[in-house]
């Protein structure tokens, strides 16, 4: 392998992610590059030497089993070190990885180990080796089932994929640095599967190349270095926490990954004291709607929590006026440094996507010191199209476009991009390319979307979720659905109404903040959400009728995405009977 010298001006990236823990260590080799917590619940650190050679022994073991260059390897687990210890080992063996959501059901999970041939399945334990197992007769491409933890795979970063490890010594260290090298930026790194929202997911082919790009567009937007920490809780599965980790070990910086319980997130925060933070809307809302309602718990506390974000974002913006420097400190004290110290005290750069965030939460953190950057892209464009960043934001936006990825808008509004970072096609799929790529390279993402004169983009909505009314009105389901939702009882809102008279709601609420109260309180405060939402929409779109529904949405029923994103079709088909009382 070819490493430069300590003279030479380095790369700002390595040419493959096949070479990437290689090109890291020489890179950062003094600095900690995991962060995770042990079975005993102690914080360990992993530097980037040893992840390193934790690739390379696991990387020798996949060649020392038979895997070639191209041949599919699946990883089956939720966030955790050995993920990223297993995603470059394939990386670095010239295989392309195949990730599979943890929440997957059989006959997904099914479809993509069989659709994509993978010849490995890398999971997280023994039971998601036992799902795959018995999923065996579907799959005649398997060959090997491969543990992270568990008998046999001891945990710990001298021990992961224990099994393969200790096959390493049957594959000398030139052999697999030869194969690293051998690939090329064209060369498939990833098939991932798109979580649709109808359908069996299609397997998107990402090459190396792709996600060089992307990293090309988007780092030197990013503030970060050495001592610079990333919490991570999104799944590994989901594109966009691959780019965070190949960002924060880009640039040097500490990946922390959860502890692998979703409701102790907000808890970690503090404890792991990021200074980056990747999240999905909901953690934001969340942590909004906590902190209302318990201003709003004291006499005249909502008008003193909206003035004090009034004031907070003047001084975000640079207005504040000298007269008023000493309500802000008295804010910042009593509510705004609490804020903080509850991300950990030294975030300064967190990024949302895949669903759009209230405006009305931006201000608050903004208020509290805290930027939430907004940024857009799908799977086929290997996850980045534009971004917010310092540099040039503007709320209620998803940015610019990145360097090097070319928008437009066509003529029905959808939203066409075209760069380096689109994809080649989907993975044995012809007419699915086609319909996704025209003969000019444009990639048609199914978003509705309009540019600014300044050239930031705004998704309106989805092209397939278009409502019309059997009056002939055209509507835009999450204009309304976001408004609903802007209520913290709230957790999501469904528009119905396609040639129908007019619209109506499916809603489900929030367990926590609903809990205690009755039934009939309950669809008064719904009732109040609607009323809001219909107040700041025109008049074809405001919701007529509503029903609240018995239970939330979850990705284990069928209705979420592994991204959180509602399955419009699964919800409309479940809820017929409702629906149509909703018409009555």
């Amino acid at each position: 392998m070819t490493l430069q010298s300590p003279h030479q001006e380095p790369s700002p990236r390595p040419s493959t992610l096949a070479v990437f823990t290689e090109w890291a260590a020489g890179r950062h080799p003094d600095q900690p590059a995991l962060r995770y917590r042990d079975a005993g619940g102690e914080w360990v650190s992993v530097g980037y030497t040893e992840l390193r050679d934790t690739v390379r022994r696991t990387a020798r073991g996949l060649l020392a089993l038979g895997i070639r260059a191209g041949d599919r390897v699946a990883i089956l687990s939720e966030t955790r070190p050995e993920w990223t210890y297993a995603h470059f080992a394939c990386l670095a063996a010239g295989a392309v990885v195949v990730p599979v959501y943890p929440t997957a059901g059989d006959e997904e999970a099914a479809w993509v180990l069989a659709d994509s041939a993978a010849k490995a399945v890398i999971c997280e334990g023994p039971a998601e080796a036992a799902r795959v197992e018995g999923l065996r007769g579907k799959l005649p491409a398997l060959y090997h089932v491969l543990l992270m933890t568990g008998e046999g795979a001891p945990e710990g970063p001298a021990g992961p994929l224990a099994g393969l490890a200790a096959r390493a010594e049957a594959v000398p260290l030139p052999d697999l640095l030869a194969r690293a090298e051998a690939v090329r930026p064209d060369d498939d790194a990833e098939l991932v599967y798109t979580s649709g929202t109808t359908g069996l997911p299609k397997g998107c082919r990402l090459t190396h190349g792709n996600m060089g790009a992307v990293q090309d567009a988007t780092l030197h937007l990013i503030e970060g270095g050495h001592g610079d920490r990333t919490y991570l809780y999104l799944p590994l599965a989901h594109l966009l926490a691959q780019l965070i980790q190949f960002s924060t070990l880009l640039y040097g910086g500490e990946l922390c990954y959860f502890g692998g319980r979703i409701e102790d997130v907000v808890g970690e925060l503090a404890e792991a004291q990021p200074t980056h933070l990747p999240s999905v809307p909901r953690l934001f809302e969340k942590v909004y709607s906590v902190v209302r309602s318990l201003a709003e718990a004291k006499e005249g506390g909502g008008e003193r929590f909206d003035a004090a974000v009034a004031i907070g974002v003047l001084a975000a913006d640079g207005r504040l006026p000298s007269e008023r420097q000493e309500e802000y400190e008295a804010a910042d004290a009593s509510l705004f440094g609490l804020v903080r110290a509850a991300f950990g005290g030294r975030l300064r750069w967190a990024l949302t996507g895949g669903a759009p965030i209230d405006p009305t939460v931006l201000d608050f953190l903004r208020a509290c010191g805290i930027r939430v950057f907004e940024g857009y892209g799908m799977t086929e464009s290997a996850g980045v199209i534009s971004l917010n960043h310092p540099g040039a934001v503007r709320y209620g936006t998803v940015g610019r476009p990145v360097r090097g990825c070319e928008v437009r808008i066509a003529d029905d509004e959808e939203v066409l991009a075209r760069g380096p970072m689109v994809f080649p096609g989907y993975h044995a799929n012809a007419l699915g390319t086609a319909e996704a790529l025209d003969a000019e390279g444009w990639l048609h993402t199914g978003d509705l979307g309009a540019l600014d004169a300044d050239g930031y983009l705004t998704i309106t909505g989805r092209k397939k979720d278009l409502i019309i009314t059997s009056a002939g009105k055209n509507l835009t389901p999450s204009h309304v659905e976001l408004a609903i939702e802007r209520s913290r009882f709230v957790s999501h809102a469904v528009m119905v109404g396609d040639r129908r008279p007019y619209p109506v709601a499916l809603i489900t609420v929030d367990g926590q903040e609903t809990a205690g109260r009755r039934p009939d309180e309950v669809r008064e405060l719904v009732h109040e959400a609607v009323e809001a939402a219909n107040a700041a929409v025109s008049r074809p779109a405001r919701i007529r009728e509503f029903a609240v529904l018995p239970q939330d949405f979850t990705v284990e029923s069928g209705e979420l995405t592994p991204t959180l994103k509602v399955r419009r079709r699964v919800v409309i088909e479940r809820y017929a009977a409702e629906i149509e009382g909703l018409y009555r």
